[in-house]
């Protein structure tokens, strides 16, 4: 998909969730967010002429810091995040530049996707298609979160987690095989 294409099944998702043209763009501070990085990252994977990256890149994070700032919403030019990108409210969201995050997915406030662990085990989350990261979750360290996965509110995860599971707890434990069908 183009950067237009992933725009525009961004903003289809949020007019599923029963937003207008005219809110979505100018009151959805989700959808600020997620517009910025998506042309951010197509500058950060495409621009290869080195003066003209750079400038266009300093220029891409002053505006995420701008974004980052009025919203509490910080997502790198270098994450990997598939379309149909949905960030329900603004606030304290925190990617890391180095994580991945597949198609179709809802993260709510307060949400983390950090690095940890220690030699080997250090690292950042894989995350799949479908899922659905619930307020406050933290996801951190080298592990997968495979695909249709429900993370409930104030959960921790820390070890690989299967597809359709929900997960709820510090740390996180397997509740259910409902995954997020319903939540997505």
């Amino acid at each position: 998909m183009n950067v237009f294409q992933l725009i525009y099944s961004d903003y289809k998702k949020y007019k599923k969730y029963g937003s207008n043209f005219l809110s979505i763009l100018f009151l959805t501070q989700g959808f600020w967010a997620s517009m910025q990085y998506r042309i951010a990252n197509f500058i950060f994977r495409n621009v290869n002429l080195p003066v003209l990256r750079q400038l266009l890149l300093v220029l891409c994070l002053i505006w995420q810091k701008l974004i980052e700032l009025s919203t509490g919403i910080s997502i790198p030019a270098s994450v990997q995040i598939g379309h149909s990108l949905y960030i329900g409210h603004f606030g304290n969201i925190i990617i890391n530049a180095n994580s991945s995050i597949g198609n179709n997915c809802n993260i709510s406030q307060g949400v983390t996707i950090g690095v940890s662990g220690r030699n080997s085990k250090r690292g950042v989350p894989i995350i799949g298609d479908n899922v659905y990261l619930g307020v406050n979750a933290v996801i951190i360290g080298k592990i997968k979160v495979e695909d249709n996965v429900l993370i409930a509110a104030n959960s921790l995860i820390i070890k690989d987690v299967e597809m359709n599971s929900v997960m709820m707890g510090v740390p996180a434990v397997k509740i259910s095989d409902n995954g997020s069908i319903g939540y997505v």
